[in-house]
């Protein structure tokens, strides 16, 4: 009898976490992961999930074992895109039970908590019972609403831990406590008690005073900031989120020659389906027939609408913005372009930068030192003789102000945003730590072909002999060339309908290899190519022509004959043009003070013509496709910080030598693979934009930490002294984290220097 084997789990295995309510939480359930052999964890504690590396074939439910001895729940999250309902989970607050609950606690802890807060801070509305009305009112608030932290702080210390709810516990536990025992046991129940507000601690009769205010007021405030941190949060993953609803929902398949609406899973690799004006694409194909406009700036950030004809390739949630196309399905699923963004946007928010471990080991030291402070603060000021009242108020208020929520949340939610609305613009970022290459990026290192140029070839010139019509030629031309499947006589062809519309249907068509075309279009005898061709029938340019075919052939671009009728007519100039918006985008690169290279496999001449067309004054030309990478290598050794922009196979060793690899989504799948970022459009500025982006999350991660930090090293030694009452401690803290994601969240706001 054989024994079924566990389920095999892949390399990675993502998993849901729940129950986390601080940094220190997911420190420490990462530790507890890393502990189990074979296993690499990092845990998010702002978009709560663990990525976890396992050995091939281990059991998943080992790993969800570990977390829930921990104390905490986790589960593996439900493939993408299974239903409508999965894809929208989160989009509203009703739908997400924790953040429901933590509203209703919200909601009552205010109206209870703010009358208390009222007649502890104004003497005249301390009527002769307020106290025991005092009671009344936060009891329900320190015991209910500050429910959740009472059982986490039991849950942890059950497994010999402390976090953020121990301190928020002991703290509210404590003023809690210690005022029944004013109350019942000493003179702070008597009728007619009264007592000042005070920011700052004055000794006085312990038995005399409550802290009723205290337990009900830290709680207030700790719930709205622990509500408005999760709020923000949701937001800051509402990126990702759209994101993944762009896509179809239902498709109309053709089968047997028949239409039918099927579910967009259902759709198979070689279907054909069809795309009405105003639906959007399904998935990933090539136009079968017809022709329209794709308006892929959902996707992309690409305001302009794109061309597409038969063969060229569609995106999946572009959306169709003219005529009815039929598309044949190429990739489908987990493998479609949206997908591949959805992916790469989600890893790299669940990745941590190294800044972002330093933060995570203070916060899991964070909590015991706090406590120890506490104690000290407390065992000092009764050292020094002063009332246990004074001494416990201290006490109370370091536990309170000391969270390190802010400490946790500065990285995860500045990178939620970051990668988030980098991914609404078409900036794919792949990690947190490219996050910190391109603090470091000087020389940014450009491929030609297709990069800087389009990389297709474009009719750029037309020059006919004297007495020969302009429109002629690009008409009698243009109809032989169209019946030519050459890339040359394509763009040819392609320029002549823009310019006169359609073309004739050649008769006698012959293609002359290596040579050129012939054949006759309304009634003349043409002959399109090279210069010795027109040559075998004796015709032959003038001068002037001459001369101009050869000033064109040495700037790098190629040039067509066209003659009829037994006398040459004129020349065609077909070039790889300059992308429109790549002299902008070199200019916005020297703006924010990088030095571009041009690095092509073309001639001097040509490359050099083209750096002058864009602004670029360094070139490196005739590098052979496998020694691009030698050359990054080698301005590394020069000892400057490389970024590589390239979109083609040949790229990919480069785009991996650099110290920062940008690919054109445009390109290669091998490019994008072997790149830090990817860009899904195919504009240059695309890249300013990405290295602009990464910056700015940098140094919003920055101001974070430096707020976070600062304001726990300025808050606890106040704290210590007696200089700040607990209660506005707790609003203190809880401020804290709200600003470091309102601070995260301005990142939403940032532009493409495109819309600038």
């Amino acid at each position: 009898m054989s024994t079924a084997a566990p389920p095999s789990a892949p390399a990675g295995v993502e998993l849901d976490i729940g129950g986390m309510t601080c940094a220190s939480c997911a420190m420490r359930i990462e530790k507890k992961l890393n502990k189990l052999d074979g296993v690499t964890a990092t845990v998010n504690y702002a978009t709560e999930k663990a990525k976890v590396t396992v050995p091939e074939g281990y059991d998943p439910a080992l790993l969800i074992a570990e977390v829930e001895k921990t104390g905490y729940s986790a589960v593996i999250p439900a493939p993408r895109g299974r239903s409508k309902s999965e894809a929208s989970a989160g989009d509203g607050d009703a739908e997400d039970p924790e953040l429901t609950a933590l509203r209703h606690r919200l909601i009552g802890s205010v109206v209870l908590t703010l009358p208390v807060i009222a007649m502890a801070m104004i003497p005249a509305l301390q009527f002769t019972y307020w106290q025991w009305a005092s009671l009344a009112l936060s009891a329900p608030v320190i015991v209910w609403a500050a429910w959740p932290f009472h059982k986490a702080a039991w849950t942890n210390l059950k497994h010999g831990a402390a976090t953020m709810d121990t301190l928020i516990s002991m703290g509210t536990s404590a003023a809690f406590l210690w005022s029944l025992y004013a109350l019942f046991f000493g003179t702070a129940g008597t009728p007619g008690m009264t007592h000042p507000f005070e920011f700052a601690l004055a000794p006085s009769d312990g038995a005399a005073n409550i802290y009723l205010e205290v337990g009900a007021g830290v709680t207030m405030f700790i719930l709205a900031g622990r509500y408005f941190e999760k709020r923000s949060k949701r937001l800051a993953g509402a990126a990702l989120r759209t994101l993944l609803e762009l896509g179809a929902k239902e498709v109309s398949v053709l089968r047997g020659g028949v239409e039918t609406k099927i579910p967009v899973e259902d759709l198979q690799i070689g279907d054909e389906f069809i795309v009405r004006p105003g639906e959007k694409i399904a998935t990933d194909g090539v136009v079968a027939s017809g022709t329209s406009a794709v308006d892929a700036s959902m996707l992309t950030g690409e305001s302009v609408p794109v061309e597409v004809a038969e063969g060229d390739a569609v995106t999946g949630a572009t959306t169709n913005a003219g005529g009815r196309l039929v598309v044949r399905a190429t990739r489908i699923g987990a493998d479609t372009q949206l997908a591949q963004m959805a992916r790469l946007v989600e890893d790299a928010q669940t990745g941590k930068a190294e800044v972002q471990r330093l933060a995570d080991r203070i916060s899991g030291v964070f909590v015991p030192i706090v406590i120890v402070i506490a104690v000290a603060a407390l065992g000092g000021w009764l050292g020094a003789g002063f009332p246990v009242t004074a001494a416990f108020t201290a006490a109370v208020a370091v536990l309170v102000i000391a969270c390190p929520c802010a400490l946790g949340l500065a990285t995860p939610t500045a990178l939620l945003v970051g990668t988030g609305r980098g991914a609404q613009m078409g900036v794919l970022i792949k990690g947190p730590e490219v996050l910190e290459s391109t603090r470091r990026i000087e020389t940014v290192v450009l491929d030609k072909t297709g990069t800087v140029t389009t990389g297709k070839m474009t009719l750029v010139d037309v020059v006919v002999e004297p007495g020969t019509d302009h429109a002629e030629l690009l008409r009698l031309a243009g109809a032989l060339e169209d019946a030519s499947e050459h890339p040359i006589a394509q763009a040819i062809a392609k320029g002549a309908t823009q310019e006169v519309g359609a073309l004739a249907t050649p008769e006698n068509f012959a293609n002359i290899e290596g040579k050129g075309v012939q054949g006759i279009v309304d009634g003349h005898a043409v002959l399109v190519g090279r210069e010795s061709l027109l040559a075998e029938w004796s015709l032959h340019l003038s001068r002037e022509l001459a001369s101009t075919k050869a000033r064109a052939e040495g700037e790098g671009k190629t040039v067509v004959a066209v003659g009829w009728d037994g006398q040459a007519r004129g020349i065609l100039v077909v070039a790889d043009t300059v992308k429109p918006t790549s002299a902008e985008a070199i200019a916005q690169f020297k703006a924010i003070g990088l030095t571009p290279v041009l690095l092509t496999g073309d001639n001097e001449a040509v490359a050099r013509q083209i750096a002058t067309e864009v602004g670029i004054e360094k070139v490196i030309a005739e590098v052979l496709p496998s020694d691009k990478v030698d050359v990054v290598a080698r301005l590394q050794r020069e000892g400057k910080v490389v970024a590589m922009i390239g979109d083609g196979v040949n790229d990919a060793p480069a785009l991996a030598q650099a110290d920062l690899g940008l690919a054109m989504g445009t390109g290669a799948d091998v490019a994008i693979e072997a790149s830090d970022i990817t860009l899904v459009r195919g504009d240059l500025r695309s890249a300013v934009d990405a290295i602009r982006l990464s910056r700015t999350t940098l140094g919003t991660i920055k101001t974070n930490l430096f707020w976070a930090f600062a304001y726990n090293v300025a808050a606890i030694p106040v704290a210590a002294l007696g200089m700040l009452n607990p209660m506005l401690a707790g609003a203190a803290m809880a401020l804290s984290s709200v600003f470091v994601v309102g601070n995260s969240l301005r990142l939403r706001g940032f532009r493409s220097v495109a819309d600038r």
